[in-house]
């Protein structure tokens, strides 16, 4: 009997603190409709002084925990999607752990592949379960990237903010993700990086991911001998509106399968997809049954992208 991963519970949270476009006129030399009319965000959610990524990532995981409603205990593997850890070691996904109660000695480590950070870990979840190593798996996407922003940079600053997302995942025989495709190509690493503050080519990165994700969505639909046409919902990265808009153009999809959350997130990074999917499951938007599409393409450069059948 073959085995599938299916999420069986999503959850999110992000910090109270909100910082609007007309918050930061007040402190870099932009305006509300510039940061609009090139990203599509009005807001970001900053962490409190002494919130950790692993803060986030536990109310997050927290509520999909209650969503699935499962025993915390049950969980057999924690994979967390960070590039901004509570510290170099240990790894968030341990402290997390420990937060979460989990005494069970069983596995734990993060996944840094930036804002692709979540299809990666995502696909690696689904790896062990269909191996056999895991039944129930947390895998959560947790960014305090406000830390590594330079709050002079009208570049950077504008664009990103804090928050986390988490889904269970458990072993079943009904499909559930059905595919995924990773790429990475580390020759264009200059184009965004931290060293240590996040700087950004934003034309060359934007041209980089239309095309890239184009083609990773392209590869896997033509894998699973789909279209654009087969998809209920398209759960992109929520990096920029702009390219969001041209990926559902490529794809053929009208703007209201696309699940949209930059506006009020601003680019959350790892967190972006599962804070996106948490929001389209409550809101009753994706349903049992539909075809999901998710995918990303983040600093490295890494990209991907999974279907998964609801």
């Amino acid at each position: 009997m073959k085995t599938y991963s299916r999420i069986i519970g999503t959850g999110s949270y992000l910090p109270s603190n909100t910082v609007t476009n007309y918050d930061l006129e007040k402190t870099v030399d932009t305006t509300h409709d510039w940061i609009f009319s090139r990203s599509g965000i009005s807001e970001r959610h900053v962490a409190a002084d002494g919130e950790l990524c692993s803060d986030l990532a536990c109310q997050a995981s927290l509520k999909a925990i209650e969503a699935a409603g499962i025993a915390a205990d049950e969980i057999d593997l924690i994979i967390v999607a960070t590039t901004s850890p509570d510290m170099p070691f240990p790894s968030t996904a341990c402290i997390l752990q420990d937060k979460l109660g989990i005494r069970n000695g069983s596995p734990a480590f993060d996944v840094q592949a930036v804002c692709g950070g979540f299809v990666y870990a995502l696909n690696t979840a689904d790896m062990y379960i269909r191996g056999g190593q895991a039944k129930t798996v947390l895998v959560v996407g947790a960014e305090v990237l406000s830390r590594m922003l330079d709050w002079n940079d009208r570049t950077t600053c504008v664009l990103f903010g804090d928050g986390a997302g988490a889904v269970i995942l458990r072993a079943s025989e009904e499909p559930g993700i059905i595919g995924a495709k990773l790429h990475a190509d580390g020759r264009h690493r200059e184009m965004l990086k931290a060293d240590p503050n996040i700087a950004m080519d934003g034309q060359a990165v934007f041209k980089f991911a239309v095309k890239v994700l184009s083609d990773v969505v392209e590869e896997l639909l033509e894998d699973k001998k789909l279209s654009g046409t087969d998809i209920d919902w398209l759960v992109p990265h929520q990096a920029n509106i702009r390219i969001i808009e041209a990926t559902a153009r490529k794809l053929g999809l009208p703007m209201d399968k696309v699940v949209q959350t930059v506006a009020l997130h601003g680019n959350t990074s790892a967190a972006s997809i599962p804070l996106a999917l948490d929001t389209a499951v409550r809101a009753g938007d994706i349903k049992p049954g539909q075809n999901i599409l998710i995918e990303a393409v983040g600093g490295g450069f890494t990209w991907g992208a999974v279907l998964i059948k609801w």
